[in-house]
C-alpha cells in the first residue's frame, strides 16, 4: 500500500498544511533547459499559474470551435458517459477524452510550445491524464465550485504526487461576464483536506455539481484574504497553465456570449496512477488515464513529422 501524504475526505475537519512536493520539478542543474525564463518560473512557483494572452491566433482556434459545434450535433457522441449535460438547461457542459475523440485535438496536446513548457515545469516526460472541453452557453452555463483538481485526482483516481499541470486553451473569448476561470494565487502551496466520504460512483453527479472534495468556507476565506482572486481574461487562443493544486472555480454565464475552454491535463510519467486514496473504485478511463504512461512526443502542426527532442 502506497503511503498517503495527502489524506482527505475525512470524517472530521482537518487543518490544511504545506504541500510535500516541489512546484517546479526540474532539477536545479537543468531548471533553465526549456522555453520558460527565470521570471516566468518564479511567477509560476509563487502564483501557481501562468497566463499567455493571445498565445494562438484566433484563426488557428476557429477549426477547433467548429469541430466542437459538430460534436454537439452528433447524437451517438452525446449518448456517451464522457458527455456531461448542464444540470439546469440540459445543454452540453463537458466533453471528456477529447484527445481520443479527435485527431486535431490530439495533435494540439503535442504542440511544441505547450509541451516544452510543461516538460520544463514537471521535470521530464509527460502523458495526458485527462482532456475535456468545458462549455457554458449564453444565459445558461452553470458554474464550478471551488476545488483543487489534485484533491479529486488523488482521492478518486489515485494520483500519488502533485506533479501535474492543466493547460486551458480558450476556444472563445473569456470576459468578466461569461464565467471565466477564477484562481486563488498561492493556494497551491497548501493542501486543504476536505471533509466527508466519497459517495459511490461520485463522478456521475460531481461532474454536474461538485459536493465531495469542496474546501470549507473558512479555508477559502483565509486563502483569498492572503492571495486574492485572479480571473485571467482574453481572446480566443489565449492559454492558461495552472498547477494541479491551485484552488479554482467559475461563475455561471450571465451573458449572451458562449464560453468554451479546452483543458489538457499533463501528468508526469513518474506519477502514474495507483489505487484511489479515498474512494472504493477508480473513476472511468475517460476521466483518468490508467494505461501505462506513454510519453508524448512533440508535433509541429505545420509539418507532418514529429519534432525531434533535443538530447
Amino acid at each position: 500500500m502506497q503511503q498517503d501524504d495527502y489524506i482527505t475526505r475525512t470524517a472530521q475537519p482537518e487543518p490544511r498544511y504545506m504541500r510535500r512536493d516541489p512546484v517546479v520539478h526540474s532539477p536545479s542543474d537543468s531548471r533553465w533547459n526549456g522555453p520558460l525564463g527565470e521570471v516566468a518560473l518564479s511567477n509560476f512557483e509563487r502564483d501557481g499559474f501562468l497566463w499567455f494572452e493571445g498565445f494562438f491566433s484566433q484563426e488557428r482556434m476557429a477549426p477547433f470551435f467548429e469541430e466542437l459545434e459538430d460534436m454537439s450535433r452528433d447524437e451517438d457522441l452525446l449518448k456517451k458517459d464522457g458527455v456531461v449535460r448542464d444540470p439546469k438547461s440540459g445543454a452540453v457542459r463537458s466533453v471528456f477524452d477529447m484527445h481520443r475523440i479527435s485527431s486535431r485535438f490530439a495533435e494540439l496536446t503535442r504542440d511544441p510550445r505547450i509541451l516544452g513548457m510543461v516538460r520544463q515545469l514537471l521535470g521530464g516526460d509527460v502523458y495526458i491524464h485527462q482532456s475535456r472541453i468545458n462549455d457554458k452557453y449564453g444565459f445558461q452555463g452553470a458554474g464550478f465550485d471551488w476545488h483543487s483538481d489534485f484533491e479529486t485526482w488523488h482521492a478518486e483516481d489515485g494520483m500519488p504526487r502533485m506533479r501535474a499541470i492543466s493547460a486551458s486553451i480558450m476556444l472563445t473569448d473569456n470576459n468578466e461576464f461569461n464565467g471565466p476561470l477564477m484562481l486563488i494565487p498561492g493556494s497551491h502551496h497548501q493542501f486543504v483536506p476536505c471533509q466527508g466520504a466519497t459517495p459511490d460512483d461520485n463522478w456521475k453527479s460531481s461532474l454536474k455539481a461538485q459536493e465531495a472534495g469542496v474546501p470549507s468556507q473558512k479555508n477559502l476565506q483565509d486563502l483569498v484574504n492572503r492571495g486574492g482572486i485572479a480571473a485571467p481574461k482574453g481572446p480566443a487562443g489565449s492559454l492558461l497553465l495552472f498547477e494541479c493544486n491551485v484552488l479554482h472555480a467559475s461563475n455561471s454565464n450571465m451573458s449572451p456570449w458562449p464560453r468554451s475552454n479546452l483543458f489538457f491535463v499533463y501528468n508526469s510519467v513518474e506519477n502514474a496512477l495507483v489505487e484511489p486514496f479515498a474512494a472504493d473504485n477508480p473513476r472511468p478511463s475517460f476521466l483518468a488515464n490508467r494505461d501505462t504512461p506513454e510519453p508524448l512526443q512533440m508535433h509541429d502542426p505545420y509539418i507532418d513529422t514529429p519534432v525531434r527532442r533535443s538530447a
